[in-house]
């Protein structure tokens, strides 16, 4: 979102060092970009930004939209802490064990009325 960019080596931005914008910020630039009051060249020497930097917090703008608009209302799925987490693993691993030791014991049931159904 700067002017220059970390990777770079040459000697003209050796000093510099990357500047990060909050999402306050962003949306502020977003805002007055928008705005047909004064140009958009002005406001870009002033942040110190380039046009490629405008267009991708245009970007970030729209995706967070379109992501907050398609949520739908009610419950959000929140956070399950570590202990829960553990609990219903545990829990779940010894219901396949149950389920697992039912099947056998299904198994041998039907070994010994010769696999047969039960009405007969």
């Amino acid at each position: 979102m700067t002017r220059t960019n970390s990777t770079e080596t040459s000697p003209k931005s050796a000093g510099k060092k990357r500047r990060f914008l909050s999402a306050e910020k962003k949306f502020q630039i977003y805002l007055e970009a928008q705005s047909n009051d004064k140009p958009i060249g002005e406001l870009l020497r002033r942040e110190g930004l380039f046009s490629t930097d405008l267009a991708r917090i245009r970007q970030q703008v729209k995706e967070g939209a379109l992501q907050r608009l398609s949520a739908r209302p009610g419950h959000k799925p929140g956070q399950v802490s570590t202990e829960s987490y553990e609990a219903i693993k545990t829990e779940l691993q010894d219901k396949e064990r149950a389920l697992a030791d039912l099947a056998v014991e299904l198994a041998i049931l039907r070994k010994k009325t010769n696999g047969g159904s039960w009405e007969r």
